[in-house]
């Protein structure tokens, strides 16, 4: 049993987690998820570690609710337990070759790329970050981002924070007069693609963290498999980021989409919605 220390609502139907998990927290690495389940009836669910303190014993994770087990998560209280908590799971990024990093978040993917942010600050090093919404009750951890990135840029769909456009608008505006060697983009699929579309006609090298449909998180399932490059890959064990521009990203996003029917039915059953 992991406890939930503490719970932040940072938007409508979106909650910052801090969970006990001692020996989690001190093998933790950016890029890396844990899988957990809420009771012993429950789901694995995979979520990105956003934060995390060895000395504290804590980790950090960014829920959207958006299914059945999600909204489960969301009715245990602050200072309740959770049935399981397992990570820390995939391979840590490494983007030691790079000098010049441009970070981009679209929507919770800004918790995917916080501690990358983090990281690249301690290190000396510290990157431009784009971070995009729909709106500005989406954007995630600005004031985090103020502190860890070298500049930091917030655009929304609607121009209520930041500038009014796309993610890919203001990658394009940058590209312009920097010199970066590495995009590192992740967001909703359709998100990622765009980006990397625009990047392979720039020529930037695009790595992208890949939130693919996933059941044990150990290449057993095959649930979060996509093709990269022609071969198949697997998010848990060989991700879960890849080359943004070797992804099959028709595929992945259609695979994506495969159980919309279920989720929704599982939600409607959890809340009433619908009946």
């Amino acid at each position: 049993m992991n406890q939930i220390l503490k719970k932040t609502r940072l938007a409508t139907n979106v909650t910052e987690y801090v969970i006990s998990a001692p020996d989690v927290a001190r093998h933790a690495r950016p890029g890396q998820f844990i899988i957990l389940r809420v009771d012993e009836e429950g789901e694995r669910i995979p979520f990105t570690i956003c934060d995390y303190d060895a000395q504290n014993g804590t980790v950090t994770v960014l829920v959207q609710e958006v299914g059945y087990s999600t909204i489960k998560l969301s009715q245990v209280p602050e200072g309740g337990n959770i049935a399981d908590f397992v990570g820390p799971l995939g391979n840590p990024t490494d983007l030691s070759e790079y000098k010049n990093i441009l970070l981009i978040g679209g929507g919770i993917g800004a918790a995917v790329i916080y501690p990358q942010a983090k990281a690249l600050r301690q290190k000396g090093m510290p990157a431009d970050v784009i971070v995009g919404a729909r709106n500005v009750e989406l954007i995630m951890y600005e004031k985090e981002f103020r502190a860890a990135a070298k500049n930091l840029y917030l655009i929304t769909d609607d121009g209520t924070s930041g500038m009014k456009g796309f993610v890919t608008d203001e990658l394009a505006r940058l590209a312009v007069k920097n010199t970066y060697d590495c995009v590192f983009a992740v967001g909703p699929m359709p998100m990622m693609k765009a980006v990397c579309d625009l990047t392979a006609k720039l020529g930037l090298k695009t790595i992208v963290s890949m939130n693919s449909i996933m059941v044990d998180g150990t290449g057993m399932c095959g649930g979060c498999r996509l093709t990269c490059g022609g071969k198949t890959k697997y998010a848990c064990v060989d991700g879960p980021e890849f080359d943004g521009h070797q992804i099959d990203w028709n595929e992945a996003i259609n695979r994506g989409r495969t159980y919309r029917e279920q989720e929704a039915a599982h939600k409607c059953r959890l809340t009433g919605e619908g009946r």
